[in-house]
């Protein structure tokens, strides 16, 4: 009887064995058809955009997990993540080295440009000064290029940005639980927009901004609908600026106001480091 229960322990072992060889065949199929799907799908793109591309798939082949917080340490790159307390699934991701959806973002154009160019959350990915162009989200895919990030959300907060592949599909780090993965791209819902990022020179006025929480505003008005808060100082491409509504806060006064095309909204010059006025700014025309 001894032999006997030694011969099953050893076929149940063997076939505990044989179950986790197939389960980790199956998973390594997966993610090479992941990775097989993951890539430029369409022409036209810039050559730093596809580069951004290639550098998030190979972080697809490589199997790597969405980490709520992953990929925003010092440099880019997978990273450890942290909980989320809205989110019970992200128990593990203190234990993964990864990234979620702007951390990803963050890394491939990292790659793309040889330098950190989009540091920060996916407000500030999307808001950023280095917008090549500006797509809403009635346009739908037909004006995409591979490489341009997909945002959704509200203006006033985006929740999740990914990059497009092209022919409806894009690579995402989408949530915890999950690897880095390529979907259909999901137009319904709150789907925002889209931007084409320029990694080359920054072109236009550009400026920081001070403070926290700081409101950029619909209209150059105080009581004007806000449309996005700077969570601290932020560089901000101005367009033009005008003489409005007279402000006073935080110990200046100043009736002039800045129009930010990136974020098609107002804020007072006040926030705004550099003269009442901005040098070499030109007055909107209207």
């Amino acid at each position: 009887m001894p032999r006997r229960s030694g011969l099953i322990g050893a076929l149940v072992a063997l076939f505990v064995l044989l179950l986790g060889v197939s389960a980790n065949a199956a998973a390594h199929t997966a993610r090479s058809a992941a990775a097989a799907d993951c890539r430029v799908l369409a022409p036209g793109a810039s050559a730093a955009a596809e580069r951004a591309v290639a550098a998030a798939c190979e972080q697809v082949a490589a199997g790597v997990w969405y980490s709520w917080g992953g990929g925003h340490g010092p440099q880019p790159g997978a990273s450890y993540g942290q909980v989320d307390p809205t989110d019970p699934a992200s128990e593990h991701d203190p234990e993964r080295r990864g990234f979620d959806c702007s951390g990803l973002v963050r890394y491939a154009y990292a790659r793309a440009a040889g330098s950190d160019v989009l540091n920060g959350s996916a407000d500030t990915q999307y808001y950023t000064h280095r917008a090549a162009g500006r797509f809403a989200a009635g346009e739908g895919l037909a004006p995409l290029l591979p490489g341009d990030l997909l945002a959704w959300g509200t203006s006033s907060h985006l929740h999740h940005i990914a990059i497009y592949l092209g022919a409806g599909r894009m690579v995402e780090a989408k949530q915890s639980g999950t690897r880095l993965m390529v979907s259909d791209v999901r137009l319904d819902g709150d789907y925002h927009g889209a931007l084409r990022v320029n990694t080359g020179p920054v072109t236009g006025h550009v400026f920081q901004t001070w403070g926290t929480g700081v409101w950029t505003k619909a209209a150059p008005s105080v009581s004007a609908a806000r449309v996005y808060a700077f969570p601290g100082p932020t560089t901000i491409r101005v367009a033009c600026q005008k003489h409005a509504e007279t402000v006073t806060s935080d110990g200046y006064t100043n009736d002039a106001w800045s129009y930010l095309p990136d974020y098609q909204a107002w804020v007072t010059n006040i926030y705004i480091k550099g003269a009442a006025w901005l040098e070499a700014v030109p007055t909107c025309a209207s």
